[in-house]
């Protein structure tokens, strides 16, 4: 297994033994609370579960709520209290004997905690029977409880259990993310409904709407959507809500906008209008990827002055205008948020200087790092870039974005980012890559670090992505992604394989290459079997299509690797006219992964094969 760099990290929470059965999984909750304790015997669910709400819970905690249980094989689910039910499930603060409940289970209720913090408690109530609580600081704090119950519910002895935990959780940090933002063919309607519930699965609240490619972003900025378009947009908002995930809207008039223009400033408005009019709440102007060193018209060089200090005034000027005749005056408007120009570094400017000096101090300014992909994000530098840019920073986290390296999947964990960021920024926002389903993973660890830093483990966080987004097929996904594993973040490539080729080398050139060449043919054949083990045991037909070439590529990189390993031990062995044999067709496999465009264990696997055909004669 991989070891890939981590941040600096707390102590993870941790879990007592259990003297029941039914025990607690290691780490068997992701994001990772901050505190969870296995402090009761395990409690069967039952046939019959009674939720106890008051009336008063989250809409979408209860049909979550509600979903699982049907999944763990509750056939009857009664809300209210219900004589005779195995299992009773209190939801929200405030129902009717939520406070005995917790009483009588040891635990304290939610008051206190931050903002989308929850309490999970089990064991038995004041009466003896099953029970658990469910209890949130607010609304999204109950539908995240209800998160974290559904991966404590395990199956065995062929009905469902929940271990007598008591849970209190809460987020590091306050906004946690996914900006649609790079270049290529964006998303598809079903891929973002998709990501949307996965968001809310595992506890992010953000996604913000801004596909390079969409016309009406960018270069029809001004126009409006047409109907169909912006239904889709509706539906989108609506599945936003449903998952307590907040739906940002992100429009870049940067390549054409006259920003001292009056009617540019109102079309500019009038689009927001129309978003606000279906629910979106929350909007952001990027205004990033487009020159500042010629205007778009004359009046904003006669009123702004040129160069970089007179574009930071004019966007400065339009921001400000933005925030006062719409932001303002819509009550629940999230705080506006820009990217600018120059969105990497904490080198001052005179761009910068402008927006510090000019820039209306309620908007959020986007920063991408040091660096437009930026392999490590310190503390230091957050607190930096929010004093060069005088506003609260919200991170624009260029990982896992491919757009860069088309012919790559980056499937690796998320590292180099300080544990304890929260401290310094308003959040972060991962820009994924073009692959919506293949994203999951990196986007899983996102997600793990975004909650509770402190406990951030990337490669245990890595394996539970893995067996997430894989399922049964969880071990064959893992040699794809560990073979699509390096990135700007992170140079580390196969980190399985490397090591494995690098032994067969050592003993190879003393006069060996038996020993070593086992668990290297032993990883060939994982590759050449992956493709098909994945295609026959994996359920997410959509993840198959996207990384269908990188699969293939994989498997007949399996093939030539074991037929590599044979031709140099028959060379050994002195059987001279097998390893000639061999060498033939291993020519024509490298033929044919060469004409493959998509680039699976880059720098590992080409340079092996290479090397192998080098050492044995025609």
């Amino acid at each position: 297994s991989p070891t890939p760099t981590t941040a600096s990290a707390a102590p993870s929470p941790t879990a007592t033994p259990t003297r029941t059965p039914v025990e607690l999984p290691s780490a068997a909750v992701y994001p990772v609370p901050q505190s969870l304790e296995q402090t009761h015997e395990a409690l069967p669910v039952g046939g019959t579960v009674a939720i106890v709400s008051g009336g008063q819970a989250d809409q979408s905690a209860l049909e979550a709520l509600k979903a699982l249980l049907s999944a763990a094989g509750v056939g009857s689910i009664v809300e209210g209290g219900a004589t005779g039910a195995e299992m009773t499930i209190y939801l929200g603060v405030g129902g009717p004997g939520s406070g005995d409940a917790l009483r009588a289970l040891g635990a304290e209720g939610p008051k206190g905690l931050p903002a989308e913090g929850y309490v999970l408690a089990s064991g038995r109530g004041p009466d003896g029977t099953p029970t658990v609580v469910l209890a949130g600081a607010d609304p999204s704090g109950d539908f995240y409880a209800v998160q974290t119950l559904r991966q404590l519910v395990v199956a065995q002895r062929g009905e469902a259990w929940v271990p007598g935990v008591s849970v209190r959780d809460w987020p590091s940090m306050r906004v946690r993310g996914v900006i649609e933002g790079f270049y290529g063919l964006p998303w598809s309607h079903e891929d973002r409904l998709s990501q949307l519930e996965f968001y809310g699965r595992h506890k992010m609240n953000t996604y913000v709407y801004s596909p390079k490619d969409d016309p009406y972003l960018r270069a029809r900025w001004r126009e409006p959507y047409p109907a169909d378009q912006l239904a889709l947009i509706r539906e989108l908002v609506d599945g936003a809500r449903a998952n307590h995930v907040t739906f940002t809207y992100a429009l870049s008039p940067g390549l054409s906008i006259c920003y001292s223009s009056g009617d540019d400033a109102r079309a500019l408005i009038s689009k927001f209008e129309s978003l606000w009019e279906i629910g979106v709440r929350a909007f952001a102007v990027p205004l990033d990827d487009i020159s500042y060193t010629k205007a778009n018209c004359q009046e904003d060089v006669s009123r702004f002055g040129t160069g970089p200090s007179g574009a930071g005034s004019a966007q400065a000027y339009l921001l400000n205008r933005v925030q006062r005749e719409f932001i303002q005056t819509h009550p629940g408007a999230r705080p506006l948020e820009m990217v600018p120009t120059e969105y990497a570094d904490v080198a001052d400017s005179p761009y910068k200087r402008a927006l510090r000096q000019g820039l209306d101090p309620n908007v959020v300014v986007e920063w991408t790092g040091v660096g437009v992909i930026a392999p490590v994000i310190t503390g230091a530098q957050a607190n930096e870039a929010q004093q060069v840019f005088g506003h609260d920073i919200l991170v624009w986290d260029n990982y896992p974005v491919n757009d860069y390296v088309r012919d790559r999947l980056l499937m690796g964990p998320v590292v180099g980012r300080d544990w304890n960021l929260g401290s310094y920024l308003v959040g972060i926002t991962a820009n994924p890559m073009i692959q919506a389903e293949a994203s999951k993973v990196a986007l899983f660890t996102e997600a793990d670090y975004y909650w509770n830093g402190g406990a951030y483990n990337a490669e245990r966080s890595w394996t539970a992505a893995l067996r997430e987004v894989g399922g049964r097929a969880w071990r064959a996904l893992e040699v794809l992604a560990e073979n699509s594993y390096s990135s700007r973040i992170d140079a580390t490539e196969s980190p399985a394989l490397t090591p494995l080729i690098a032994a067969f080398w050592r003993e190879y050139g003393s006069g060996g290459g038996l020993a070593a060449s086992r668990p290297l043919l032993g990883y060939f054949a994982r590759m050449r079997s992956a493709p098909s083990e994945l295609r026959h045991g994996l359920e997410d037909a959509g993840l198959l299509d996207e990384v269908g070439p990188w699969l293939d590529k994989l498997g007949l990189y399996g093939s030539a690797g074991q037929v590599a390993v044979h031709m140099l031990l028959a060379q050994r062995s002195g059987r001279s006219a097998q390893a000639r044999q061999l060498r033939s067709s291993l020519e024509s496999q490298v033929a044919s992964l060469r004409a493959i465009p998509q680039e699976v264990a880059e720098g590992v696997m080409d340079p092996f094969l290479d090397r192998a055909l080098a050492s044995v004669q025609e």
